[in-house]
């Protein structure tokens, strides 16, 4: 599992071992780290222009914006939901 690499979509992967969060963006809180990320050059974004669903955050402070659903993302982080 530690170099386990997971689609976040549209062929975006991110290795597992280096996420620390899985996060809606929908509150003023969630605005702000995006906001945060992208000031400090450390937003990613791989929704490859579709609505942001989903904000992962890694160890090393980045952020990404994934247009896949939170729940969606958390099945594949657990191994059940492979596409």
């Amino acid at each position: 599992m530690a170099n386990q690499l997971v689609n976040i979509g549209y062929g975006n992967m991110v290795m597992a071992s280096k996420v620390v969060a899985v996060l809606s963006p929908e509150s003023a809180p969630m605005r702000r780290i995006k906001d945060d990320a992208k000031e400090r050059k450390m937003l990613l974004d791989a929704t490859q222009g579709r609505k942001t669903r989903s904000i992962i955050v890694t160890d090393s402070d980045h952020v990404i914006l994934s247009a896949v659903q939170v729940e969606t993302l958390m099945q594949r982080f657990s191994g059940r939901g492979e596409e």
